[in-house]
């Protein structure tokens, strides 16, 4: 009768560096370089299991992220299945290592996979290290721009806000001292407009001296609001008409 296997869970263990770091560890009893993992206790998940063993094992707290699949190999005349996550490690190590662990080292994916002592590990991470490098940079990729984003827009937050005019304001309207140009307006409103009609040719010649003086005072150019390109360009029209006016005006008087 087939004796049953034996359950263990363990993880990649990375380390965020310039380079990421896997964590490989040293056994006292047959001195040998090995994945961390350990057994599941009665109750206890995979999951559970490999989180709580690699704490114990590195003397690091960690993450667990995606399952990254599952080793089995001979053990003692039993079978052993060994199911692995993803890990990240937090920091400084925060724990001591538990009495059956000499010592925890970090290296880089190659490096790793020649430290470990047993040839089923080392071809499991050889499949499985690229992958678990892969996902470890898609994960911090999707964490940086909310990082950025969010510094983004507290700087944004502190910056006053200066509304600028979508035209350049033409020199004729710059040269005139009482004729200021805002942005709120939607189109431009002449306030002389009702005074064109006005002034015909003979109305011009029947007026007294001094009526004439103040018909020609209030032909002065009124202020004018620009918000588009094109208009400005009538308001110079508009302008010059109103002057040549103003100029035929004073001649006949």
């Amino acid at each position: 009768m087939a004796r049953e296997p034996v359950l263990a869970a363990g993880g990649i263990v990375l380390r965020q560096e310039e380079t990421p770091l896997i964590a490989v560890v040293r056994l006292r009893k047959r001195n040998e370089w090995v994945l961390p993992k350990g057994k599941l206790d009665d109750g206890e998940t995979a999951r559970a299991a490999a989180k709580r063993e690699v704490l114990e094992e590195t003397g690091h707290d960690v993450s667990v992220q995606e399952f990254l699949g599952t080793l089995v190999y001979e053990s003692g005349g039993r079978s052993k299945v060994v199911h692995y996550w993803r890990m990240e490690a937090s920091g400084e190590q925060a724990h001591e290592l538990m009495d059956d662990v000499k010592a925890v080292d970090w290296l880089p994916l190659d490096d790793a996979v020649e430290r470990l002592s047993r040839g089923y590990e080392r071809a499991f991470l050889a499949n499985v290290g690229p992958l678990a490098l892969q996902s470890a940079a898609l994960a911090e990729e999707a964490r940086r721009p909310k990082v950025e984003r969010s510094a983004t827009e507290k700087r944004r937050s502190r910056r006053p806000v200066v509304q600028r005019s979508p035209i350049d304001v033409p020199d004729v309207l710059q040269s005139e001292p009482n004729s200021p140009v805002s942005e709120q307006e939607a189109r431009p409103s002449f306030a002389s407009e009702p005074a064109e009609a006005e002034l015909s040719a003979p109305a011009v010649e029947e007026m007294p001296v001094v009526e004439a003086q103040a018909a020609a005072s209030e032909l002065a150019p009124q202020p004018v609001t620009v918000t588009e390109g094109w208009r400005a360009g009538m308001v110079r029209k508009v302008r010059g008409w109103l002057r040549r006016t103003r100029s035929d005006l004073n001649y006949r008087l």
